[in-house]
């Protein structure tokens, strides 16, 4: 009995562990939970109507000024073209609302301001060389060096809440150099200082010089091309002005310059400067040849004034007497010089 007491005792399962308490909520909780989230929501709704509101007033600004105003643009302000070439003015209207605006077009040089198109119709020096692009864009179709300047594009609409605006382009137009002056010494002696001189004045913008030797470029510095290492010179690439301090034989050859810039550029013809060495025997001898002849010279004159080839101071100075008078003769000087005559009359 006692054994079948134990079995017993061990097939009875533990007992449960306690539960914790469920909270129990009053209907008054529960109703400021609700009115709580309500009020949330609303706020958000009520800041979303506002963006909502700030964001139309923008976009109806924004489209309130641009349809009633009248703004330019361009596709490039500061234009260049070569001379001669066209080139063209861009001025587009990006915003407005007048019909037949009046477009003008000015040219500022120096200050002083002229009208290039006024009344639809192209005036002044650019008359049958411009033309108007619709709306307003001024092509010039044959551009000289004299173009070179600002131009003002000026809209005017009279219908728009903001009736007028401008746009400023600054026009390059670029001149290729002519042929250059080019000054080069014939003949240089070793040693001696020599100056090779390149002016263009013709090109736009001021051109850059280069100078060549023998077909092959004269480098700024000589120590960037070993051809010109041992050459003592300076060059000048804005005023074209090569300079030997000492001529060397190396530097001997045929030269021309070149001047360049954005438009082209022009050569002067080549030509030979030749170094030649200093013979100190020649010059001494020609010094010695000089001497000699002059001491020729003096010898001679003294042997002729011996001799009596140059007249004497008795015959040409005041020691010098009048012949005397002949028998029966009376000579009157008259006031003609050297003429004499006759006073009386004789017999042979």
């Amino acid at each position: 009995m006692g054994h079948v007491v134990m079995e017993t005792q061990l097939n009875v399962p533990p007992p449960d562990p306690p539960h914790s308490p469920v909270p129990i909520l009053s209907t008054a909780n529960l109703t400021t939970c609700a009115s709580s989230r309500a009020e949330e929501s609303f706020s958000s709704i009520k800041m979303a109507i506002v963006g909502l509101h700030v964001i139309f007033i923008l976009i109806s600004t924004q489209c309130y000024i641009t349809t009633f105003a009248v703004i330019l643009k361009s596709l490039e302000k500061s234009p260049w073209a070569n001379e001669f070439e066209s080139v063209e003015l861009s001025c587009l209207i990006e915003s407005i609302s007048t019909n037949n605006p009046r477009i003008e077009w000015k040219k500022i040089k120096d200050g002083e301001p002229s009208y290039v198109y006024f009344e639809k119709n192209i005036i002044g020096d650019l008359e049958n060389r411009a033309k108007i692009i619709e709306p307003a864009t001024l092509v010039i179709t044959n551009a000289t060096r004299s173009d070179t300047a600002q131009y003002r594009c000026e809209v005017t609409a009279a219908h728009d809440q903001k009736s007028f605006d401008e746009i400023l382009i600054g026009l390059v137009v670029r001149v290729k150099p002519v042929v250059p002056r080019c000054s080069i010494p014939v003949s240089v002696p070793v040693g001696k200082t020599a100056e090779l001189s390149c002016v263009e004045e013709e090109g736009f913008p001021g051109p850059q010089y280069l100078w060549f030797r023998n077909e092959e470029e004269v480098p700024e510095d000589p120590k960037n091309n070993p051809k010109f290492l041992n050459s003592s010179y300076t060059l000048d690439p804005h005023t074209g002005t090569l300079t030997f301090s000492a001529v060397r034989k190396e530097d001997e050859g045929e030269y021309y310059c070149r001047a360049k810039n954005d438009a082209g550029h022009s050569d002067c013809g080549p030509q030979r400067m030749e170094v030649y060495d200093l013979n100190l025997v020649a010059i001494i001898g020609g010094a010695l040849a000089v001497v000699f002849v002059l001491l020729c010279i003096i010898v001679g004159v003294c042997c002729a004034y011996k001799r009596g080839y140059f007249p004497s101071k008795k015959e040409t100075g005041s020691d010098f007497r009048s012949p005397e008078r002949g028998d029966g003769v009376d000579y009157v000087r008259t006031d003609e010089e050297g003429d004499f005559r006759h006073k009386s009359s004789f017999v042979i």
